[in-house]
């Protein structure tokens, strides 16, 4: 119901899987021999371009100690978009639980699609190609990370982030005294998935399902099938959860169904009411 309050963070815990992609980044600069002269990791943080941008011109001495330091990446999340070619079933729910065995009913995510710009800012032409070329192999057009949607239930899912645009753009003008900054913006799609509450219910869960038959107008009965989930065997009536027997078999494993027939020759019918046969 809107209004319920919760919070799983996934949209903070998509933005943070997509930063760490881009957190191990290096720039090497060689001496005209050929060895190493420097190796450096390139720095990233979230914000817009525009801040660190303003943060360059208000500092245009090459000579100043507290000038930004290029090369640098920035990334920002710019759009949330709802994704109709993943949809599913608006009242679909699936069941779970908590790690206590506490049964949970879950609706299920909302796919969403979050873009992403990550920018890559240098004064030299060979640090951006340099930085280019070791994230554009990785997407063809897609690569997945793992993300843990919501903890509580052990939600797991593989978001995909691909990569939509490369965009390039020399911010260059005023003395050769003023900094340059080389600008390249990569946009991403990361498609995720977004959960409504959890609630604690085994409400809605079929627990039983009986049918009755007969070929004789004249009795309500003669053959009654009743189907119940071999799962629920591993439940006690407080909704826990009973250790199995064998220690190498896991919770959820009993699947199947216990299947039973009844044969009657009375001329009562059940009734859901009152939970049992009644005369008719």
């Amino acid at each position: 119901m809107l209004g319920t309050y919760y919070y799983h963070e996934i949209l903070r815990k998509t933005v943070i899987g997509f930063g760490t992609l881009f957190n191990n980044i290096k720039i090497v600069h060689k001496n005209e021999n050929g060895s190493d002269a420097s190796v450096m990791k390139v720095p990233i943080a979230y914000g817009p371009i525009q801040k660190f941008l303003a943060r360059i011109e208000q500092q245009p001495d090459l000579a100043s100690k507290q000038t930004l330091t290029l090369p640098r990446l920035s990334f920002e999340m710019t759009g949330i978009q709802y994704d109709p070619s993943r949809k599913t079933g608006v009242v679909q729910t699936f069941k779970t639980s908590k790690t206590d065995g506490t049964p949970l009913k879950v609706y299920m995510p909302v796919p969403y699609n979050v873009t992403f710009e990550l920018n890559i800012m240098s004064k030299l032409n060979e640090d951006s190609l340099q930085i280019i070329e070791q994230i554009l192999p990785y997407f063809q057009p897609a690569i997945n990370i793992t993300v843990d949607l919501i903890q509580s239930i052990g939600e797991k899912k593989d978001i995909p982030i691909v990569l939509e645009s490369i965009n390039f753009q020399d911010n260059y003008s005023g003395g050769f005294d003023e900094r340059r900054v080389l600008l390249h913006t990569l946009t991403f799609t990361a498609k995720t998935h977004l959960f409504g509450p959890i609630a604690s219910s085994t409400e809605g869960l079929i627990k039983k399902v009986q049918v009755d038959y007969s070929m004789n107008s004249e009795r309500r009965r003669e053959m009654r099938y009743t189907v119940t989930p071999k799962a629920l065997e591993d439940y006690n009536n407080d909704g826990s959860i009973t250790p199995a027997d064998d220690p190498l078999v896991e919770y959820g494993d009993n699947f199947g169904f216990n299947e039973t027939t009844s044969f009657f020759q009375d001329y009562k019918d059940y009734s859901p009411s009152q939970g049992t046969d009644v005369e008719v």
